[in-house]
């Protein structure tokens, strides 16, 4: 069976990574029963410089009808000076409004390897695997009425809605006490209940859904701010974490700090399962365009590999291959093969490429082992 790919490289380092993504994709066509109908396009930026907008519709529907879809980054200075309507991060929003891909997952795993590359102290760290679970199209990032009003003597005002439906709060709550049963079995929802009625409502809202459906699943429920502290403080603590779109926003980049490098860690945006199974999907590195390093062969791809992972896992579910390739990935880095963002005393610098081919290169051992 053939499963349906598109790749949207987007901006910057995108095109980088991506490529280092195909690679593996081809490694998994030649080395398994899968196989793939891949189309690329453009998203973001380089939307804007060959469409005109950053994201067209013939675009949006290719990723309509995929199985899964895989995106680089977007965005850079050549579009500083666009119309904010048509900015290239406004098509990454549109692409996961329109497939109503409502639940963010961001992984934070601290690989034994990379121990020291966090900030924080390694027993802090070690061993670290939170799984954040954001809700992704609601929330103040698209309320209504929002705008910037003059309010005459040299005033303005602007304005923002943060507004969530009971509706909105259950299905990405349900996603997280899923997540949660098959890891650690802990869920931390958070909110400013204390001060937001939006707040307010997330709790209500979690706290019935679990009495209802997941009474078996622990539930802790904790303040944004404070887990944020929390996430410096004492990280494993957190097995899934759920929270709103501005509040996942901020604690998913702090707790990817925690790993030591953006350019490890992937990200799925999930919607709704139908009836056989199938849900719009999109899988993003969590790094951003990086235009000084864009075109230098510098990246760091292995975000991206693991965002594939993510999709086998997710939307192909074959979680077999998806830890071959994560077993593949840890490998590499076990071995002190590195790009500059994760560079040790000791360790062997490699390119984007050169990084790809030494994960190609332990999956193939793998498979000979195995054989």
């Amino acid at each position: 069976m053939n499963h349906s790919i598109v790749i949207l490289p987007g901006d910057g380092i995108g095109h980088e990574v991506m490529a280092e993504v195909k690679k593996i994709i081809g490694w998994v066509q030649a080395n398994t029963d899968m196989s793939f109908d891949i189309q690329e396009d453009h998203l973001g930026g380089a939307a804007i410089d060959a469409y005109g907008v950053p994201l067209a519709d013939s675009t949006l529907e290719k990723c309509r009808k995929a199985d899964a879809v895989l995106m680089g980054s977007v965005g850079g200075p050549k579009w500083d000076k666009v119309d904010y309507a048509i900015r290239p991060e406004a098509g990454l929003l549109k692409l996961r409004k329109e497939l109503d891909l409502f639940a963010n997952l961001r992984p934070a795993i601290v690989f034994d390897s990379l121990v020291d590359a966090s900030t924080l102290k390694a027993e802090i760290v070690r061993g670290l695997d939170i799984m954040i679970v954001r809700e992704l199209t609601g929330g103040v990032y698209f309320g209504e009425p929002r705008g910037i009003e003059d309010l005459g003597n040299g005033q303005k005002r602007g304005f923002n809605t943060q507004t969530y439906t009971t509706a909105e709060i259950e299905r990405v709550g349900r996603v997280a006490f899923e997540l949660a049963r098959k890891r650690h079995n802990r869920v931390t929802s958070c909110e400013k209940a204390n001060v937001m009625e939006s707040g307010k409502l997330w709790r209500e809202v979690i706290t019935a859904l679990h009495a209802a459906e997941y009474s078996d699943v622990t539930l802790n429920h904790m303040y944004a701010d404070n887990c944020a502290m929390q996430l410096l403080r004492n990280p494993k603590q957190f097995d899934v974490i759920v929270t709103d779109n501005l509040f996942g926003d901020i604690l998913s980049d702090e707790a990817s700090m925690l790993t030591g490098s953006l350019g490890m860690l992937p990200s799925a945006s999930l919607g709704a399962a139908d009836a056989n199974g199938r849900r719009n999907a999109l899988y993003e590195p969590v790094h951003g365009s990086a235009p000084d390093i864009a075109g230098q062969g510098k990246a760091n791809p292995l975000a991206a590999i693991l965002s594939l992972a993510m999709a086998l896992r997710y939307s192909f579910h074959r979680g077999d291959i998806a830890e071959l390739i994560e077993w593949a990935v840890e490998d590499v880095l076990s071995a002190g093969i590195r790009t500059a963002d994760i560079m040790a005393d000791s360790c062997t610098p490699v390119g984007t490429a050169a990084m790809g081919d030494a994960v190609i290169a332990r999956l193939a051992q793998q498979k000979a082992n195995a054989a």
